[in-house]
């Protein structure tokens, strides 16, 4: 048998298990550090639930005041530090590392939030694929039995359906006859497949509501702002990170300008909000409110990276102010 050279000698001392006391000291250093880290997180609930005390007794002040609730329904709201109960169904926009327009909600305006949002979600998977509705209707359950009934269901999804590897079909290539978004594909895939699939779950959500509550139930949608197709990703982008979303199809299609890529996005998007608002002015979803999120995310050159934190989602600022636009319209809900 031939003898071990010093390379395997070596390699073989490398393969050796850590001496106990060293195992011990890192374990001990793991177990520190998640102390640590509770009292990190502790801290930071704190501060965060003294802010949304004072903001539920603002919330429930101003609704007693104007009428909105009952003063044994105020106490209870003051005594479950609760401005309310939000059950929400979704894409990104709800369920997004960080920060979200739900998280916001929670923290920064006082609501209880139920969410079954999941990020990447088409409206399509939403109305269709069974997945979410379920958890919808259980998340439903669980509120009731807590002895609450929601002010609200919000719904957000329509992004996914357009991004991504679908996008680039939506345009035509910059040096054919009819450069730009190509109309007859854009009136398909808005006007049948996702006002379809919103259509579904709208009357699905209500429907339910409806089974449980006997009577539905506020909800509300939105449609997006202008996004600024620039290449940029989550984080960047990097790697196995999720984006970007709209640069390679308008790559793929001659648009290396990006005024021209962001003009362009402007019309996709201005068409996804106008048939979310034609579709939820149908008499039956009367309980549904359109929010336009278009004024509050700038896609100007100069200082759109203050509010787009990549090509599909805002900046922490970007979230304050949308949300802000929901608080308003479900601050006004009875």
């Amino acid at each position: 048998m031939a003898k071990k050279t010093g390379k395997g000698r070596n390699a073989s001392r490398s393969r050796r298990k850590p001496s106990s006391a060293t195992s011990a000291k890192a374990l001990t250093s793991a177990i520190r550090r998640g102390n640590d880290r509770a009292a990190e997180v502790f801290a930071d609930r704190v501060s965060k639930n003294r802010r949304r005390t004072a903001v539920v007794k603002r919330h429930v002040n101003a609704a007693r005041s104007r009428g909105l609730v009952e003063p044994a329904v105020a106490e209870s709201m003051l005594a479950r530090n609760s401005a309310g109960t939000l059950v929400a169904e979704g894409d990104s926009w709800f369920d997004y590392p960080l920060y979200d327009i739900l998280k916001n909600l929670d923290d920064n305006y006082g609501y209880e939030i139920h969410s079954v949002a999941h990020r990447g979600d088409a409206v399509e998977i939403m109305a269709y694929g069974g997945g979410q509705l379920d958890d919808f209707a259980r998340c439903l359950e669980q509120v009731l039995r807590a002895g609450t009934v929601p002010k609200a269901i919000l719904l957000s999804g329509g992004g996914n359906d357009v991004a991504g590897d679908e996008f680039g079909m939506l345009i035509n290539h910059k040096l054919s006859p009819t450069p730009g978004l190509n109309a007859d594909i854009l009136e398909g895939v808005l006007q049948q497949r996702i006002r379809f699939a919103y259509a579904t779950i709208l009357s699905a959500v209500t429907q339910l509501c409806i089974r449980y509550l006997r009577q539905p139930v506020p909800v509300l949608v939105h449609g997006y702002g202008y996004p600024v197709p620039d290449g940029r990703g989550f984080l960047g982008g990097w790697g196995p990170l999720p984006g970007p979303w709209l640069e390679p199809g308008f790559r793929e299609k001659g648009y290396d300008d990006l005024t021209e890529r962001i003009q362009i996005a402007a019309q996709l998007i201005d068409a996804f909000n106008s048939m979310i608002a034609q579709l939820v002015a149908q008499p039956e979803f009367a309980h549904v409110h359109y929010i336009d999120l278009r004024p509050d995310l700038s896609n100007k050159p100069a200082d759109y990276k203050r509010w787009w934190g990549n090509e599909l989602h805002p900046t922490a600022r970007g979230f304050d102010a949308v949300t802000a636009r929901f608080a308003d319209v479900i601050a006004k809900l009875p």
